[in-house]
């Protein structure tokens, strides 16, 4: 049997063979492909060349926005008159600032109340601790060291359930923010839907000619006592939904037959936290604010968004360690939550943390028909600022 015989009669019963050490010397290698292989190359290669002719093609292109014309537009709304600076929001005639540039800046306002917050978490609380007692002195602070061009003051002491405070006590705290800052104010109640209307009705006459947003007016409280305030000592109303844009209108319907007019009224929708539901504020706020460019007068005001509530989702707050710390997390969840707002279409926005207001109101200042020719603020740095 000769060597090749013996070779093959070896590996008839091998599954596979290892060569070591194995050279193979050729001058010319011809490689016969299979013609189903032969196809797939030479479809790729005509792919390949399709693809590059389309992006020459688009290199040569310029990109054109599509920008929209409406037929209505947002009323402009003033706070401030009197002792106080004045702020305008609204106005806009477009949903997206890349259709025409907003004719006033969003406005971010910082949140105060009349007694030390419960519950305050301390990313925010370690900034305020020795002026929670006198809300003048946290008003100040938010005004002189953080750079708040508003305030909104909360009269939670008010509530039957946390100090019962009077209306008249609720009208003295005011004039004590009034005294202390000169920036228009927001004033909110405690939420109880019997004394709210009574408490604001105080404040607005303690802040009479001052221009004011009393907060709020909605649909399971006595609005009409809340519009007769705001109408007799000139100020304006948050007229409060929610995440409705029936309800919204049908309440805005009822505020301007009280004598309020949509130069009168700031609506908010309510706001949904990053993560909690914000879809359905999206959603909402965008339909209001279309609806209003497309004509509707019920809903041709400015929006309110009351940012706050992003400090009630467990990821700003709640100490995880792989979640990296509270110090980041909760002004990153603030911010985010107000600037997915901001983009919707939002004018004025509640909040809570100094940094929080600083860089949105530095983000809200590139939205105005002054944004392409004055220097943009510089805000690359804003996550080390957090330390």
């Amino acid at each position: 049997m000769d060597k090749m015989s013996q070779l093959l009669k070896l590996l008839e019963k091998t599954d596979y063979i290892e060569i070591n050490n194995f050279r193979m010397d050729f001058d010319e290698l011809e490689l016969q492909l299979a013609p189903a292989m032969q196809r797939v190359i030479k479809q790729a290669v005509q792919q390949q060349t399709a693809v590059k002719k389309v992006q020459e093609q688009m290199e040569a292109l310029e990109f054109i926005p599509p920008v929209q014309e409406y037929p209505g537009e947002v009323a402009e709304v003033q706070l401030g008159a009197g002792t106080r600076k004045k702020v305008l929001m609204g106005g806009q005639k477009t949903l997206y600032r890349f259709e025409e540039p907003q004719p006033n800046p969003p406005v971010v306002t910082f949140d105060v109340f009349d007694i030390p917050m419960p519950g305050l978490p301390r990313p925010i609380r370690e900034h305020f601790l020795e002026v929670m007692d006198h809300p003048g002195d946290w008003a100040k602070k938010a005004v002189k060291e953080f750079g708040a061009n508003m305030v909104t003051i909360h009269l939670i002491g008010t509530g039957p359930k946390v100090q019962d405070k009077t209306p008249r006590e609720a009208a003295q705290d005011i004039e004590e923010v009034l005294q202390a800052v000169d920036v228009p104010l927001v004033i909110g109640a405690s939420g109880d839907p019997q004394k709210d209307p009574i408490v604001l009705e105080a404040a607005a006459a303690a802040a009479e000619g001052e221009r004011c947003l009393l907060a709020s007016a909605n649909l399971d409280l006595d609005y009409k006592r809340v519009a007769k305030a705001a109408v007799d000592y000139n100020h304006a109303v948050l007229s409060w939904a929610i995440t409705d844009v029936n309800m919204q209108k049908t309440l805005n319907k009822y505020l301007m037959k009280e004598g309020l007019t949509p130069n009168d009224i700031v609506m908010d929708p309510t706001t949904c936290a990053l993560g909690y539901g914000i879809e359905f504020s999206v959603d909402v706020i965008t339909r209001t604010r279309l609806s209003a460019l497309k004509g509707d007068t019920d809903l041709q005001m400015p929006m309110s968004s009351g940012t706050t509530n992003a400090w009630g989702s467990r990821e700003a707050w709640m100490k995880k360690e792989e979640w990296g710390p509270t110090n980041y997390r909760g002004p990153i969840w603030e911010i985010f939550t107000g600037l997915t707002l901001m983009l919707c279409g939002v004018d004025i926005f509640m909040m809570l943390h100094p940094l929080s207001v600083q860089l949105l109101s530095e983000i809200g200042s590139t939205f105005t028909k002054n944004y392409l020719t004055t220097d943009v603020p510089d805000i690359s740095g804003w996550i080390t600022e957090l330390e």
